[in-house]
């Protein structure tokens, strides 16, 4: 009976990419802390929650861009996926604005 041996080449981690990885992490730390700050510094009200909302959508679509690779993809396949968030977005918002305006109305 013959003994089968295999090698296994094992190559060096290619630094760009763990660069570009902890540059990404990071980014998001960064944006992170500055919610963090806004939270506990800027009292409740509309600004803070806009800034909020604002600094979220920005990290999820930097998310999306790195990690799902959309942010290299031509710009009609961009426009075919964040159009509709965006119009899913402003109908939520104008609902929520209507409701509460429907509300002070009634009560």
């Amino acid at each position: 009976m013959e003994q089968q041996t295999s090698q296994v080449q094992v190559t060096p981690a290619d630094p760009e990419k763990i660069k570009k990885i902890w540059k990404v992490a990071g980014y998001l730390g960064a944006i992170t802390a500055v919610e963090f700050i806004i939270a506990f510094t800027i009292p409740a009200g509309g600004a803070r929650t806009f800034v909020f909302i604002a600094l979220t959508i920005y990290k999820a679509f930097y998310i999306v861009a790195e990690f799902m690779h959309l942010g290299h993809e031509k710009r009609s396949l961009i426009m075919s996926i964040m159009l509709p968030v965006l119009f899913i977005i402003f109908f939520i918002f104008i609902m929520m604005y209507q409701g509460a305006r429907i509300f002070d109305v009634l009560y």
